[in-house]
């Protein structure tokens, strides 16, 4: 039988809770007389001038305290950061990606997520089918926003073939509530050929536009196929033509919504132009960037900000940047354009050198070329014996979020012994990357890490 309540894992020094003699091991039970189910609702009771906390002791003994905290953190962290349970998806997607990886690898890459609650705390896409009308509800309450919605298809009967879920269809109609209560939203599209494409993604498109301005975006990403698809869904990888169709549409709708919104809405990944061999759209068809984490738009704002980056750079600190050999790794996606990035470095500071090392991904399949899913055995495998300089750069979307930890396991350490260079790990944005190439500290406010593989 579960203890009710949520144990304390630590309290900060010199907070109310430190002030209250709350220790880590006791357990919150409630607050102002209500039960804590999650996070949310902790946060949401404690959001106040004035509460009532009551707290059981590891012997069993009750606490009752009145707190007049003034809308301040009380300063605990509890054992389950949630405080709750995590939501497991019970969808069996066609193009998962999570079905495609090989055995052997660490518990937490095979838990498939699907909680509303992460999409408000890590950003997750989530897709609405294991959602009660009381999660729906409680969303509306708090005002939780924005929440991220795996569409993939407005047509109930198809999304309930691609998920693999016979509520699939219907869960779209939760959308009409968050709509109605002016939640904000962004949506996703995973494309796959001859499935969601082409006519169907163009309805698609028309549906979600009657969302707008609560749903604020949308973004469409290609499948991504891996090498581990044996006794899966038969499903192809976009090329040339596919992609263009794609972004046919996909840029037909951004001019109409425009015209009609003063909003593209509608975004295609940066993948699709490479495929295409288009070029990227400007910065303002971004509308302010809000779907970089989905891929989109990333490579044009590297550009912008390296560019401004380099401003700062000769406007702000004197002197010449010190000469040295630096190698970049990263996949064969961005890999164009971070030579073009270099090249723009070199002509400024023509001291410091800079070698791009397109990394092929053997891990999961050569039809993985984003940086975030390179393996530390990939880059050891084809960057031994190379010249790699002073300094190797690695983007940070190759490692485990606030660890220095690859997807297959290997740790920055073991690779920089493997390779007999030091390793930095860089930031996302292009002012990190000059300031990570000629050894400053640039100040900047952007943090994103595109094409991570989350964890629980």
């Amino acid at each position: 039988m579960n203890k009710k309540g949520h144990t304390i894992k630590s309290v900060d020094s010199g907070s109310i809770a430190d002030a209250l003699e709350l220790q880590p091991g006791d357990r919150l039970l409630s607050v102002n007389g209500n039960e804590i189910e999650d996070i949310f609702d902790y946060e949401y009771y404690v959001d106040s001038p004035s509460l009532t906390l009551l707290v059981e002791k590891p012997d069993g003994e009750q606490w009752e305290l009145e707190v007049e905290n003034d809308y301040q953190d009380l300063g605990i962290t509890f054992e389950n950061g949630l405080m709750s349970d995590y939501k497991s998806c019970t969808n069996q997607c066609i193009f998962c990606f999570i079905d495609q990886m090989p055995p052997g690898m660490r518990d937490t890459l095979y838990f498939k997520d699907d909680d509303s609650r992460l999409s408000f705390l890590q950003g997750n896409y989530v897709t609405l089918t294991n959602m009660k009308d009381h999660d729906i509800q409680r969303i509306i309450e708090f005002k939780l926003a924005p929440i991220n919605i795996s569409v993939h298809t407005t047509n109930p009967k198809l999304r309930c073939e691609m998920l693999h879920n016979r509520f699939a269809g219907e869960s779209l109609k939760k959308m009409d509530t968050l709509f109605e209560a002016g939640i904000p939203m962004n949506g996703q599209i995973v494309l796959c050929p001859g499935i969601n494409d082409g006519k169907e993604l163009d309805r698609t498109i028309q549906d979600l536009t009657k969302y707008i301005p609560c749903m604020e975006s949308v973004s469409v990403v290609p499948v991504g196929l891996s090498k581990f698809r044996q006794g899966l869904y038969p499903l192809q990888a976009f090329d040339r033509e596919s992609a263009q169709a794609a972004l046919e549409i996909i840029e037909g709708w951004q001019k109409r919504i425009y015209q009609e919104h003063g909003i593209h809405f509608i975004h295609a990944s940066d993948e699709f132009y490479i495929l295409a061999e288009r070029e990227l759209p400007e910065s303002g068809r971004y509308d302010g960037f809000p779907q970089l984490e989905n891929g989109v738009g990333m490579l044009r704002l590297l550009d912008t900000e390296v560019q401004e980056a380099l401003h700062m750079v000769e406007e702000e600190f004197e002197g010449e940047a010190e000469p040295e050999r630096i190698s970049i790794a990263t996949g064969l996606l961005a890999a164009p354009y971070l030579e073009k990035q270099a090249d723009r470095i070199m002509k400024q500071y023509p001291q410091v050198e800079i070698k791009i090392f397109p990394i092929r991904n053997e891990f999961f399949g050569e039809q993985i070329t984003v940086a975030g899913l390179i393996t530390g055995q990939d880059l050891v495998k084809q960057l031994s014996g190379q010249d790699l300089g002073d300094r190797l750069l690695l983007p940070v979307c190759m490692f485990r979020s606030g660890e220095e930890t690859f997807l297959d396991d290997m740790t920055r350490e073991q690779v920089q012994n493997a390779l007999q260079v030091p390793i930095h790990i860089v930031k996302s944005s292009g002012q990190d990357l000059v300031g990570a190439v000629l050894g400053l500290e640039l100040e900047e406010d952007t943090e994103y890490e595109g094409y991570e593989l989350k964890e629980i």
